[in-house]
């Protein structure tokens, strides 16, 4: 969810704060594709090497939500682009987990290509890179029959959103593991809300309302020695061909809770608007700052998402889900509350253990299921909770009422095609004044 970038609202959680906890995973025989390594040591047996692609602040992060969540795991290898992030990733996790941190420099792979390293090398890959690679380096993970966790979102546009799909149906035929990095799934006052839901607590769900207002992500001045590739890479959130957009990075928090709520139903069609209203300068990228989506359901019902990117304004991370008989409250990780048709307080979850957070939930239980021999394979809940973005951040781009059938039949595909590497041609360059080129809603055509 979350990488080298300012707060998302003025009441969300720290969400990088590498977490410590006490908490040990059951279960010492590892069953399923995994060999795990073993010490001469028995209480070093049974050790899960952790291999990390992505050293930015949610790459890191991960790692750190791993290691918390089972006591053993050992961090063996790291790829980035960049050599000076693997180091200053490295050091600040040594600070915390000492001795668990055993990446010496024959599996620290900086490059585009590093990712092939970090998968010979372990036994369960965390992918927290560039999104445009998500899917691209999780299949490839299964394929080398290697557990994986894919962070949010695995894609970028619809050809990405295939390649995923054919890791799901690939890790079910050979045994791997995928873990969805779409979090909220794992907050247990959440899971508590959407049980109570689904046994009718506020009547049927008429419309659901999601927020995600926030300050921009961290924007890294250019340096002059940087090719105009390095530039964007390292700027990678501000640049849609790598990141998607706001969109499938920041509202597919909400709308995969929408989703869960909904049975995972998903809709028929969207329609929105987006584009920038407070940030002209440079450094933006081809991004908006701005965005609303309007997602239809055959019966009626709808969800309404709105997501901004802008200094100085109103933050909110929130939803609410308007039901026949009350509403359910949601904001980030606080504990969800119920509330009447008037607003009178019906429920409220019980706050998350101390020590705990989602991200760490999420690892423990899916290096737990590695353990079970009954690894996760959730790749499908990605899957769509990101095809609901892309359809989305399509549908303001171009201007258009879209719907899912002809989204994924368009196999949109963000350029270039092909491997990239640093020395690839960047699919957009600034103008003379410094400013990158936008999707203009009504024109742009992206499928």
């Amino acid at each position: 969810m979350k990488p080298d970038q300012s707060s998302a609202s003025q009441t969300s959680i720290n969400r990088r704060s590498f977490l410590k906890s006490s908490a040990v995973v059951a279960g010492t025989a590892v069953l399923g594709t995994l060999e795990l390594s073993r010490s001469v040591h028995a209480a070093e047996s049974n050790i899960i090497k952790l291999g990390l692609v992505g050293c930015g602040g949610r790459g890191s992060g991960a790692a750190s939500d791993a290691l918390t969540g089972d006591p053993n795991t050992k961090l063996w290898a790291v790829a980035d682009v960049f050599s000076d992030k693997i180091q200053a990733s490295l050091k600040n996790l040594s600070k915390t987990y000492g001795d668990r941190i055993q990446v010496d420099a024959s599996r620290q792979f900086s490059g585009l290509d590093g990712y092939r390293g970090v998968i010979e090398n372990c036994d369960v890959v965390m992918i927290a890179c560039a999104s445009r690679f998500h899917a691209q380096y999780g299949l490839a993970a299964v394929k080398a029959k290697k557990h994986v966790f894919v962070e949010k979102p695995a894609a970028v546009d619809v050809a990405g959103i295939y390649t995923i799909m054919e890791a799901d149906a690939l890790c079910k035929q050979n045994g791997t593991g995928l873990l969805a990095g779409v979090t909220y799934r794992y907050h247990l006052g959440r899971r508590e809300a959407i049980k109570r839901i689904h046994g009718g607590e506020i009547g049927d769900i008429l419309a659901i309302q999601c927020d995600y207002l926030r300050t921009p992500y961290r924007l890294i001045e250019r340096d002059p020695a940087w090719s105009e590739m390095e530039y964007q890479f390292r700027n990678w959130y501000h640049f849609t061909w790598l990141s998607g957009d706001d969109v499938p990075q920041s509202l597919i928090h909400n709308l995969d809770s929408a989703f869960w709520a909904l049975n995972d139903e998903l809709p028929e069609a969207a329609y929105g608007m987006g584009g920038r209203s407070t940030h002209f300068q440079a450094s933006m990228g081809t991004s908006f700052d701005h965005h609303h989506v309007t997602y239809e359901y055959p019966d009626g019902r709808c969800i309404y998402g709105s997501c901004r990117t802008a200094a100085g304004c109103y933050g909110s991370n929130k939803d609410i889900y308007h039901g026949t008989k009350g509403r359910c409250h949601f904001a980030a990780f606080q504990p969800p509350v119920f509330t009447d048709l008037k607003g009178n307080v019906t429920w409220t979850a019980e706050p998350l253990p101390k020590g705990n957070t989602p991200y760490i939930q999420e690892h423990k239980e899916f290096l737990a299921s590695i353990r079970e021999g009954k690894p996760f394979q959730r790749a499908k809940i990605l899957a769509d909770s990101t095809m609901g973005t892309v359809l989305g951040q399509m549908s303001i781009y171009n201007g258009q009422r879209i719907t899912w059938k002809d989204a994924m039949a368009s196999k949109f595909a963000f350029p270039p095609q092909g491997e990239i590497t640093m020395n690839t041609e960047p699919p957009v360059k600034p103008g003379a004044d410094g400013i990158y080129p936008v999707a203009v809603p009504g024109k742009t055509k992206l499928y």
